[in-house]
């Protein structure tokens, strides 16, 4: 999910009440709206709002599980979608800067032809793996749909959803959302570094931002305060279908991992204050690449009110975004296990920030 930080603005911005410049307004405003929506059976989840690196708002609402009706808390972990491929650009980057790949050398360097041929991979550069220009598309396909979840935990298990796939387009020559490229560059990062995926993403981007809350949990597992994803079903005799058998078992470089607003809050701090990569990789990873308001892993939005980057994510019972205002000192978080949830949160807030950076 790529945030559209103008759409809809001038439909949800009468959520909020008249501008005001004020952080008690804002928090207030803001609280408001969350209950409201969690009241209406639209959200559940949590939500945080930062300025400046002071947090004024955390709240959580609903429940993490309709079965047991445990409630959802400030410190419950949420599915991230999509939102993965920011912790995988990061890593890449950090790869970059220890001269261990370059951002032009052909995937060939580092992908081998178990995974596709090598007259695919001397075609795609890591670069256009990072800004979804590569032409591949994504391993959720109809191998995907006939599989056993538990067949995918490392990276190298996901072969066989990717082998046999082809460009729809030459290289570089235009942007697509692709879930297999940020895939390969887990096999990139892997082959790079001599580590597997998921442990240079924990030592590496986890630790330093002290993200003690955040992995790719094994779904069999029992991991403690773990929200379950629930989507509307009319089918469903109590309403609601979980979205266990219908995700991967455990996350990876494309998405599915777990986090909170705390962690994600971290994760913002951590790279604003040069703790994960430097200001010129923090450039390339935030300057739109193809003209699709997308950088290396992060959505880019250039605008009224300055930069604004991040990541959504959106899959069955699974709604989550970060969004981190450059210039006005914003960062907003909004984790849910309901379909569509966070956008329900984050839309009217872009629109609430956007009015007051206009005033």
């Amino acid at each position: 999910m790529i945030p559209a930080l103008v759409a809809l603005v001038s439909c949800l911005a009468p959520a909020f009440q008249t501008p005001a410049v004020t952080d008690e307004v804002l928090v207030r405003e803001l609280e408001d709206l969350v209950r409201q929506k969690a009241a209406a059976g639209a959200f559940s989840g949590t939500v945080l709002l930062a300025r400046d690196g002071d947090i004024l708002l955390e709240v959580a609402v609903g429940e993490a599980s309709r079965r047991f009706h445990v409630p959802n808390d400030i410190e419950t972990k949420f599915n991230l979608g999509s939102m993965n491929k920011m912790f995988t650009s990061v890593a890449v980057l950090q790869l970059k800067e220890q001269d261990k790949l370059e951002l032009d050398d052909p995937i060939s360097k580092f992908v081998d032809e178990s995974w596709l041929p090598r007259e695919i991979t001397d075609r795609v550069t890591v670069l256009q793996l990072l800004t979804h220009t590569s032409g591949l598309g994504s391993y959720f396909n109809e191998t995907y749909a006939h599989s056993s979840r538990m067949n995918f935990r490392e990276v190298d298990d996901y072969k066989p959803l990717v082998q046999g796939d082809t460009l729809a387009f030459e290289p570089g020559q235009r942007w697509q959302y692709s879930n297999t490229g940020m895939l390969l560059l887990g096999v990139v990062i892997e082959k790079a570094s001599g580590q597997n995926y998921f442990d240079y993403i924990r030592e590496h981007v986890y630790a330093p931002a002290e993200m003690t809350n955040t992995d790719c949990y094994d779904m069999d597992e029992p991991v403690e305060n773990l929200a379950i994803g629930y989507s509307p079903d009319e089918t469903s005799s109590r309403g609601w279908r979980n979205n266990l058998y219908a995700h991967v078992i455990r996350g990876g470089p494309a998405g599915g991992g777990f986090s909170t607003v705390r962690d994600l809050f971290r994760f913002a701090q951590a790279l604003l204050e040069g703790r994960l990569v430097s200001v010129e990789s923090l450039d390339t990873l935030w300057s739109d690449q193809a003209g699709a308001d997308y950088g290396c892993g992060f959505s880019v939005v250039d605008g009224p009110a300055g930069k604004v980057v991040g990541h959504g994510g959106g899959f069955s019972g699974i709604s989550s975004n970060l969004d981190l205002w450059v210039d006005q000192g914003f960062v907003v978080v909004v984790l849910s296990n309901l379909d569509g949830g966070a956008f329900v949160i984050n839309e009217p807030v872009r629109a609430k920030l956007l009015s007051l950076a206009a005033r």
